[in-house]
C-alpha cells in the first residue's frame, strides 16, 4: 500500500519530494456566517494555498443531552448553553455546496472535518474533495471504517494519540484507501514553542514509510512551516482568521492573511534554498568581479625568483586577474620577468 495526498492533481508521495500541500484551516472562525466563510475562501486562496478546510458537525448527534445542555459561561461563548453555543458556530448544510463551488472557482480544494456520521454523509453527498480526521477520532475505528468506505482522500491529525492507536487507525484507513496523509499534531490551543515536538515528524516518517507525513500545529507563528519541511513534513495545516481579536477560542493563535501568506511563502522557498550553487559559478559573482583582489608582488621580485607566501599580496583593480583565492596554485612557481612591488602578477608571468 502507498499512502498519498491530493493537490491540484493527484500527487503521489514521490511527487511531493520537493513540494508541499498546504491547508488553510478556517474551522469555525467564520462565526457561523456564510458571507464570512466565503470571504475566507476568497482571501486565503490568494496566498497560494492548496485547500481551504472547514469543520462540519451535527451537534444533536455528536453531544449527549447532558453535554449539549450544559451551562457555558466562557468569555468566548455565543450562548449560555454549550450546545446552542456550538450551533451558533455551525455552517448551515445548505451552504456547503456554495462553499465547494467557491473553492472550485478560486482553484483550491474544498476540505472539511466531519465529527459524526451524518456530517460525513452530508460532506460526501455534496462532493467534498478531501476529508480530515480530527485528533479526537484517532483510534475511533468504527468511525474510521465509515470514513474509509467513502473512498475519499483522507488527512489524519494524530494529536493526543499513542503510537498503537495511531498505527491501528492508519492501518485501517490505508487498507481501503490509496490516499492518506498523517500529520503530527499537539492538541494544545495555543501550543507553546517548547511543546511543539517537531521531532515527531521524523518518527512518523519512520513508522509510516509509505505515507506522506505532515504537520498540523496550533503555534501562533510561521517558523513551524520551514522547520517542519526540513524535518520531512510535506502536508501542512494551519488555522487562519480574518481578525485575531475576534471572540472565539481559535482566533488568537490563528494567522491572519499576511502572516499565512508568509507561512505559505516560506514553506515553498525551502526546497529552493537547498540546492548548491554550481561550482563553475563560484568566484564569478558580480561582487568578486568588482571588488575581488588580484595577486600582486608584495616586494620587488626578479626574473626566475620563486613566489612564496611572504612575497605576495592582493589588490583590487578595475578587472580581476589571478584571484587571491588561487594563491595556493601560484606559491612555488617562478616568474619570467622582473616585477615591482605592488604590480600585478599575471598568468603569463608564471613558469
Amino acid at each position: 500500500m502507498e499512502c498519498l495526498v491530493v493537490g491540484m492533481l493527484m500527487l503521489k508521495k514521490e511527487e511531493l519530494t520537493n513540494k508541499a500541500f498546504i491547508i488553510a484551516e478556517v474551522g469555525q472562525n467564520h462565526q457561523g456566517d456564510l458571507e464570512l466563510a466565503r470571504k475566507y475562501i476568497r482571501e486565503f486562496a490568494d496566498t497560494g494555498v492548496d485547500a481551504i478546510k472547514f469543520q462540519t458537525r451535527n451537534n444533536k448527534v455528536l453531544f449527549a443531552d447532558c453535554a449539549y445542555n450544559k451551562p457555558y459561561n466562557s468569555e468566548n461563548a455565543f450562548s449560555e448553553i454549550y450546545g446552542l453555543h456550538r450551533e451558533a458556530l455551525e455552517l448551515d448544510p445548505e451552504w456547503l455546496p456554495i462553499l465547494k463551488k467557491d473553492c472550485e472557482e478560486h482553484g483550491v480544494k474544498f476540505m472539511s472535518t466531519p465529527f459524526d456520521e451524518p456530517s460525513l454523509d452530508l460532506l460526501c453527498d455534496i462532493g467534498v474533495d478531501i476529508l480530515k480526521v480530527a485528533s479526537f477520532d484517532i483510534g475511533n475505528l468504527p468511525f474510521l471504517k465509515k470514513i474509509a468506505e467513502k473512498k475519499k482522500p483522507v488527512v489524519v491529525s494524530v494529536g493526543g494519540g499513542k503510537i498503537d492507536q495511531i498505527r491501528a487507525s492508519i492501518d485501517l484507513l490505508s487498507s481501503s484507501l490509496d490516499e492518506v496523509a498523517v500529520l503530527h499534531c499537539v492538541s494544545e490551543y495555543p501550543c507553546e514553542l517548547e511543546r511543539l515536538g517537531l521531532e515527531n515528524i521524523d518518527l512518523l516518517s519512520k513508522e509510516f514509510p509509505g505515507c506522506t507525513v505532515g504537520l498540523s500545529d496550533h503555534f501562533n507563528g510561521i517558523l513551524t512551516g520551514p522547520v517542519g519541511y526540513m524535518m520531512g513534513a510535506r502536508v501542512f495545516e494551519k488555522h487562519v482568521t480574518l481578525n485575531r481579536a475576534w471572540k472565539g477560542t481559535d482566533h488568537s493563535f490563528a494567522l491572519e492573511y499576511h502572516g499565512f501568506r508568509n507561512f505559505v511563502r516560506d514553506i515553498r522557498r525551502v526546497d529552493k534554498m537547498m540546492a548548491s550553487k554550481p561550482v563553475e559559478e563560484l568566484g564569478n559573482e558580480m561582487v568578486f568581479q568588482k571588488l575581488g583582489k588580484s595577486i600582486v608582488a608584495l616586494e620587488d621580485i626578479t626574473s626566475g625568483q620563486e613566489l612564496t607566501i611572504d612575497n605576495l599580496s592582493g589588490k583590487i583593480f578595475g578587472e580581476q586577474h589571478i584571484p587571491v583565492r588561487e594563491s595556493k596554485d601560484v606559491i612555488g612557481r617562478k616568474v619570467n620577468r622582473d616585477i615591482k612591488a605592488g604590480d600585478l602578477i599575471k598568468r603569463e608571468d608564471l613558469v
